[in-house]
């Protein structure tokens, strides 16, 4: 959902070779593997940043940089059992430093647009910077050091990471401590991630995760092929700049109907205004779930030639399916991969885009007192 609007510098493939070498989880005396810790190098102002490693024994490896608390690569088997990489990112930190395009990233304060750049809270209008166009977009979760922490249990390596988001950073109101635990399940090829967050002054929180997957293997051609799902009835429909314009658009006939499984490049060039102004896929849907309880199922996507499976599983009440209509040949990612148009999609779980400033969206709004908590979960197998 992130439109690239400058090159990012090239990154030297030989670095990749050496983390794929040195990221070996190791047996203990009990047998079972720890959490693997290593340098991932260091940002322009000299600060040390770290790479973790949770794995299971499931041939599952998900690694983790407390960078912007990004997923740097994620590891699943395929239908033969061979393990690849399955998500787009850069050989080491300075690249994420300078990068544009949100690979991996935790994303806040507020995941997706924020129209205008302002929105206004109990009479206030607070003004953010405009980063895309005139609009807001993600914030700068992804680019700040966060706390981290090994808080794995026999349930599977975890990892803790934490930030202090401080009042009026980006012109947001309140101190918001967030929390992020990234978590490898023992038993199953899965990776969670848990959400939670508290503020001492009412403010607006909408965060998520902006992996972009290909299950093909991360640099393996388009992903026009994989065969999408989405359990939503409605989607938001946008304007020229992406921004929501308030209704909620029924998805049968239209380009924008995944309730069956379909080949996402089936219908993504056909004669629609709303793929015209997104150049693709770039919107946002309106999952069929209950407004609370556990985790259910939002989206699946199928890659036919690997055999891999990807279920998301969210809280969350939306997700944004981006077709990586702006990936466009000048970004050289990990191995010295260059990543193509379409070379990779986005299910972002989330609140609807705007949503401070459309008031009949589900709120945003988090107040003193209040425990935001999210949940989304990305489950792997393959057939």
């Amino acid at each position: 959902m992130v439109r690239l609007r400058a090159t990012v510098p090239i990154v030297a493939a030989g670095l990749f070779l050496i983390f794929a070498a040195t990221t070996m989880s190791h047996p203990n005396a009990e047998g079972t593997s720890k959490m693997q810790k290593q340098d991932f190098g260091k940002l322009h102002d000299g600060q040390a940043v770290d790479l973790y490693v949770l794995s299971n024994k499931h041939g599952m490896e998900a690694a983790i940089t407390n960078f912007g608390a990004t997923l740097v690569s994620l590891k699943v088997p395929d239908k033969g059992g061979k393990a690849g990489d399955v998500v787009l990112g850069y050989d080491n930190v300075s690249a994420y430093e300078n990068g544009k395009a949100f690979f991996g990233a935790t994303v806040g304060r507020y995941g997706n647009r924020i129209a205008h750049a302002k929105f206004t809270l109990d009479g206030v209008t607070y003004t953010l910077p405009k980063n895309d166009g005139d609009n807001h977009l993600h914030g700068v979760f992804n680019k700040v050091v966060w706390a981290a922490k090994d808080v794995s249990t026999a349930a599977g390596q975890a990892l803790e990471l934490d930030y202090l988001s401080k009042d009026g950073e980006e012109g947001y109101p309140g101190n918001l401590s967030v929390k992020v635990v990234f978590t490898v399940p023992t038993g199953e090829n899965a990776l969670r991630i848990d959400y939670t967050a508290t503020t001492d002054k009412n403010t607006v929180l909408n965060l998520t995760h902006h992996s972009y997957f290909n299950l093909a293997g991360q640099g393996s051609g388009d992903i026009l092929q994989h065969q999408l799902t989405l359990h939503a009835s409605k989607f938001t429909p946008v304007d020229t700049t992406l921004i929501p314009t308030g209704e909620l658009r029924a998805i049968g006939k239209t380009p924008f109907d995944f309730s069956k499984a379909t080949a996402i490049g089936a219908r993504i060039n056909q004669d629609d205004e709303q793929l015209k102004f997104g150049k693709g896929y770039d919107h946002n849907w309106v999952l069929d779930r209950k407004a609370a309880g556990p985790p259910s199922l939002a989206a699946e996507v199928y890659d036919p030639p690997s055999g891999r499976v990807m279920q998301v599983w969210t809280t969350e009440p939306g997700v944004q399916f981006y077709s990586g209509n702006f990936l466009d040949g000048t970004i050289q990612g990990k191995e010295g991969k260059t990543y193509g148009h379409r070379s990779a999609l986005c299910l972002e779980t989330q609140h609807f885009p705007d949503s401070p400033n459309h008031p009949d969206f589900p709120s945003t709004v988090l107040k003193p007192g209040q425990n935001f908590r999210s949940t989304t979960i990305y489950k792997f197998s393959a057939r």
